[in-house]
């Protein structure tokens, strides 16, 4: 397997029409090169993306496709969904081919798999193998649990995937006639007026809009999302399932245009938002954008962890009530923080707002991070922010332990796709100029002119940002998102620039560019004391630990010995000391701090580490939120 040395991702996962109703366009160009992000995705490229063909292997979801193409053999595995794992895969192993087109293993290996699915598929296009080999009387039959819609998203979404990173049409063609199918049998004069029970079609049929020029995968991404909330969903059980969830589990309870809040499956939710931000970039409609915005940020404020992680009910893998957001309960699935990532970039681009590439940002280096280990081998399901001394997970629920594979396999190939995608969600432009959303050393070109970053983020707040290409004949603006968790920032510029513009989340320096012309951004990195929102109960009396994008937690492993994490104690004043370890955790910056034992008063050194970076050591005790002295 090759070096990843960078990626050029000018078709990334959202490549908007030219007539969206956006701020901002993604970046026509992005290559991450160097630094902690291109450290993450080599791993991503050399360990995690060629281990997919095995463990579908293992799995049983390629023998159901062979199944399904040849009419031999049971279907292996407990979900209906099993075939969204392989399509996932897909598309992470097509943008990883962007990176590397030379990379002879790993096309064969997507050749091989799209074969398969051409195989598989059924002569009116339709391929979903639960159905085709276990129980062919009930497709269609079972859109609460299904899934049938679902996989097709994820088909689509890989299908867009490889289409745009090689130019080749065979996946397309298999998932534009599985579309066909799906366009010919639901609306409102068809077959079925109805709706799936996971969103993710929504999504998948708008970009399927913006690959091929159609106007009827934008008009049926609308339908789906119109006539979600109508109560459509309303069998609840099924096999498997031993109660009905509710209407809010699969957002069926309330129409997506008056819904005021984020509720039930938070993977769904999430999912389903995505979509209908796309809708609305595409469309214009005031309304729903109204909506997303609302949603969005009643999410923020009332809902998501300090990870950046969402949804705090193991029971339905769900949202909670505003400010139910208990550390130790917390579900915070690996999916839901990709989910996440992607509705805030949509969001992003709809409206200019940086507060959105805030909270990608907060995701992506904690809450989703986390869900994969530092060797690329093993996941996390479920990301809590503290694990008690002594855990023992409770029967049914995801235990917060890595494991090389789950028997429900939707996270790893989840975040393989994320990472193999990441440099679309560095950078955008407009017409004045381009935008760094995110801060990784590569290069981005965007809004007519190309820029280099150099940065040691997010272990170093300076940012150096090198004008490669501009305009000649106008002034042109370079715009830096200025974190939420900065208070202090210096600006350098080059002779003749302008003072920057600081406002409204970004640094904005307007200048007449010559290639050479450098920004440099230092934005202070002081560890920090975080208090939670005092309306969240579960944390009340607690304070957490900080430094620049990351969120610390303690390890049991790092403490002095005896120390157990349920008698320590830190007071809100506390000194904090920032410390680099390169031989710990592949290289990370700890932050030390002087706290308490509960039980005598004596005093103790405690360590903090990224959260991103826990479990990757001996199984124990963790916690972000310290009970202060």
């Amino acid at each position: 397997m090759s070096t990843v040395t960078g990626t050029t991702t000018g078709a990334g996962p959202v490549r908007l029409t030219g007539t969206a109703h956006t701020t901002l366009h993604p970046a026509t160009e992005a290559r991450i090169t160097g630094g902690f992000w291109a450290a993450r995705r080599r791993t991503n490229a050399e360990v995690s993306i060629p281990q997919g063909p095995a463990k579908l292997e293992e799995a049983g979801n390629l023998a159901n496709l062979r199944a399904a193409a040849d009419g031999k053999g049971t279907f292996t595995g407990d979900f209906q969904f099993q075939d969204s794992d392989v399509h996932k895969w897909l598309e992470a192993a097509s943008w990883q081919l962007a990176d590397n087109p030379s990379d002879t293993q790993l096309t064969a290996n997507v050749e091989e798999l799209t074969s398969l699915l051409a195989a598989a598929q059924e002569a009116d296009g339709y391929l979903q193998t639960f159905y085709q080999v276990k129980h062919p009387e009930l497709r269609w039959r079972e859109l609460d649990w299904g899934h049938e819609l679902y996989c097709a998203g994820h088909l689509v979404q890989a299908a867009v995937a490889h289409h745009r990173a090689t130019g080749r049409q065979e996946l397309l063609d298999v998932a534009v006639r599985f579309a066909a199918l799906i366009d010919s049998v639901f609306g409102p004069d068809k077959e079925i007026d109805g709706i799936d029970g996971h969103p993710e079609i929504e999504t998948a049929l708008v970009e399927l809009y913006r690959e091929t020029g159609e106007r009827r995968w934008l008009d049926l991404a609308s339908y789906f999302v119109d006539r979600r909330g109508h109560g459509l969903l309303n069998s609840g059980v099924d096999r498997g399932h031993d109660r009905d969830p509710g209407q809010p589990y699969w957002q069926d309870h309330v129409p997506v245009r008056e819904a005021r809040t984020v509720a039930g499956h938070a993977v769904r939710q999430l999912y389903l938002l995505a979509g209908a931000t796309d809708l609305a970039a595409e469309t214009g409609d005031p309304e729903l954008r109204a909506a997303m915005e609302q949603l969005w940020q009643a999410m923020v404020e009332t809902k998501t962890y300090l990870t950046g992680g969402v949804g705090s009910r193991h029971e339905g893998e769900a949202f909670g009530d505003p400010y139910e957001l208990p550390p130790d309960r917390a579900y915070a699935e690996t999916c839901a923080a990709i989910a996440s990532v992607q509705w805030s970039w949509r969001m992003a681009l709809l409206t200019g707002e940086a507060k959105y590439s805030d909270l990608v940002e907060r995701t992506l280096f904690n809450g989703f991070l986390s869900g994969v280990a530092l060797d690329g081998d093993r996941w996390l399901y479920v990301n809590p922010l503290q694990v008690r001394e002594d855990y023992d997970a409770r029967p049914g629920d995801q235990a917060a332990r890595r494991t090389p594979w789950f028997r429900c396999a939707c996270c790893p190939p989840n975040v393989m796709r994320l990472l193999a995608s990441l440099p679309h969600y560095v950078a955008s432009g407009d017409a004045e100029g381009a935008q760094l959303h995110q801060y990784a050393t590569g290069v981005y070109a965007a809004g007519g002119g190309t820029v280099r970053v150099e940065t040691d983020y997010p272990w170093n707040g300076r940012i150096s940002v090198t004008v490669e290409e501009a305009p000649a004949d106008r002034d042109w603006t370079l715009s830096l998102r200025l974190p939420s968790w900065c208070t202090e920032f210096a600006v350098m510029l080059p002779d003749g620039a302008a003072p920057a513009e600081s406002g409204d989340g970004w640094v904005r320096v307007r200048h007449r560019w010559s290639a050479g012309d450098t920004v440099v951004l230092d934005l202070a990195m002081a560890p920090r004391i975080t208090h939670p929102d005092p309306r969240t109960d579960a944390v009340r009396g607690c304070v957490a630990i900080e430094r620049g994008p990351l969120v610390h937690c303690l390890e049991g492993v790092d403490q002095e010995a005896g120390v157990r994490l349920d008698d320590v104690t830190l007071s809100p004043a506390a000194s904090l000391t920032a410390d680099a370890r390169p031989d710990l955790l592949g290289g990370v910056t700890v932050v030390t701090a002087e706290g308490r034992r509960r039980s005598d008063g004596s005093s103790v050194r405690l360590t903090a580490v990224p959260y991103h970076a826990w479990a990757n050591r001996d199984e124990g005790a963790m916690r972000v939120w310290i009970p202060t002295s």
